[in-house]
C-alpha cells in the first residue's frame, strides 16, 4: 500500500447480525502505518493478523507453500488443514500503489471477523510477495467494492449481506494512536462518535471516492475528488496540486530523498506548523499537529516532514488516508452510497 517510509527520527466491526453486534478491535502497528485485527479462515478456524483497507477489495494471505523469505514467521494458510476449504479456479495477482504486490492461487473458505462469518468467500493464499513488510501483520483484507476485486468476487462484506449475517452494507473506523481503535461491521458504534455524521456520496463504487477539499493555514490547497483509504499511511496527491497545497505554508520546502529517503515529501519549521483541515458535505474537520507531522530530519530536528505527498495518482484524485482518518470517525456505507464523517471520541 502507500506507506510512509522515510528516513526520519521519530517517525470493527458493526455485526448487525440480527442478534448480536460486535466489533473487532484495531491494533496501531510500525507508529501508526497501519491499523490490523484478527480474522479466522477455515474449519477449524486458522488465525491471522491482517491490515484493514478500505483502498482495496481483496483478501489475501501467506500460504504454507509459501518458500518467500517475507512468508517466515508469518501465520500461514493450510488448505490441507481445513475441512470447508475449496481450491477455484484462475489465479490471483495485484500490485498496490507503492509497488509491493503478491500473487498466489484462488480459493473460497469460511472467514470469521470478530465472530461475523462469510461462507465461501474467496481469497488467496499467496505463495509469491514482495509485501509482506514487517508490520506485525499476516496479510490484508480489502474492505472497497467489487467492481476492483482482482478476485472478481464478492467482497466479505458482500457475502456477509447476501448471506444475512447483517441487515446493511455499512462499516465504521475508528483509528486512534491510543487503545480503542475499532472496525464496527454492519453500522456504527455511538460510544465512538459525538454528534452529528455528515455524509458525502460517492462519485462510484468503485474505491471510497468523494468530492472534498484541504486547506493549509485556511487556504485552500486543493478541491477535487478523494480516496478514503485506511491503507494508506500519508495523504497523497498529483505533482501540481502538493506543490500547489504546500505553497500555502510559509517556510516548507521540498524534502531530498537523501533526508527523507523516499521522493515526494516536504518539510516544514517544527515550531511553525499550518494549521491543516479537510472539508467534507460543508463541514471542516482539523488535522492534529501530531498527526500532520510525520517525523523530523535525522540531520535537523528542528524540521519537519509533513503528511501530504506527492504520488502520481490518477485523475488527480487524492488519497487520504490515516494521517487525516485519525482525526475522524469514519462511516462506509455501501447501501445509501456515501462516506460519512464525526468527531470521534
Amino acid at each position: 500500500k502507500y506507506s510512509v517510509d522515510v528516513n526520519i527520527t521519530g517517525f470493527l466491526k458493526d455485526s448487525i447480525s440480527l442478534f448480536e453486534r460486535q466489533n473487532e478491535p484495531l491494533e496501531s502497528k510500525a507508529n501508526d502505518t497501519l491499523w490490523a485485527g484478527q480474522i479466522e479462515i477455515g474449519t477449524p478456524p486458522q488465525p491471522f493478523i491482517v491490515d484493514f483497507d478500505t483502498g482495496s477489495s481483496d483478501l489475501w494471505i501467506p500460504s504454507s507453500t509459501c518458500t518467500s523469505e517475507r512468508c517466515s514467521g508469518k501465520n500461514t494458510y493450510d488448505a490441507s488443514k481445513s475441512s470447508s476449504s475449496k481450491p477455484q479456479e484462475g489465479k490471483f495477482d495485484i500490485t498496490y500503489g507503492d509497488g509491493s504486490g503478491v500473487s498466489g492461487p484462488v480459493y473460497a473458505d469460511t472467514v470469521t471477523v470478530a465472530g461475523l462469518s462469510a461462507e465461501n468467500q474467496f481469497f488467496s493464499p499467496v505463495n509469491e510477495t514482495n509485501s509482506l513488510d514487517d508490520y506485525g501483520t499476516d496479510g490484508l483484507i480489502g474492505l472497497a467494492f467489487k467492481s476492483i476485486s482482482r478476485l472478481n468476487a464478492p467482497t466479505f462484506i458482500d457475502s456477509l449481506l447476501s448471506q444475512n449475517k447483517i441487515i446493511k452494507p455499512i462499516f465504521s473506523m475508528r483509528l486512534a494512536s491510543a487503545p480503542g481503535s475499532e472496525l464496527y461491521i454492519g453500522g456504527t458504534n455511538p460510544s465512538k462518535y459525538t454528534g452529528d455524521i455528515t455524509y458525502v456520496p460517492l462519485e462510484a463504487q468503485t474505491y471510497w471516492l468523494v468530492n472534498g477539499s484541504t486547506s493549509a493555514n485556511g487556504q485552500e490547497g486543493f478541491s477535487g475528488k478523494m480516496i478514503i483509504d485506511s491503507g494508506t499511511t500519508a495523504i497523497l496527491g498529483s505533482y501540481d496540486s502538493v506543490w500547489n497545497w504546500w505553497s500555502k505554508v510559509p517556510g516548507s520546502a521540498y524534502c531530498l530523498p537523501r533526508d527523507c529517503g523516499t521522493p515526494g515529501y516536504f518539510t516544514f519549521p517544527c515550531a511553525n506548523a499550518p494549521s491543516v483541515s479537510f472539508t467534507f458535505g460543508g463541514r471542516e474537520f482539523p488535522v492534529a499537529a501530531e498527526d500532520f507531522n510525520v517525523g523530523t530530519l535525522s540531520r535537523n530536528s528542528s524540521i519537519c516532514v509533513g503528511a501530504v505527498a506527492i504520488l502520481n495518482t490518477p485523475n488527480n484524485t487524492w488519497v487520504v488516508g490515516d494521517a487525516f482518518m485519525k482525526n475522524v470517525y469514519t462511516v462506509f456505507d455501501a447501501e445509501e452510497s456515501r462516506v460519512g464523517f464525526a468527531t470521534p471520541v
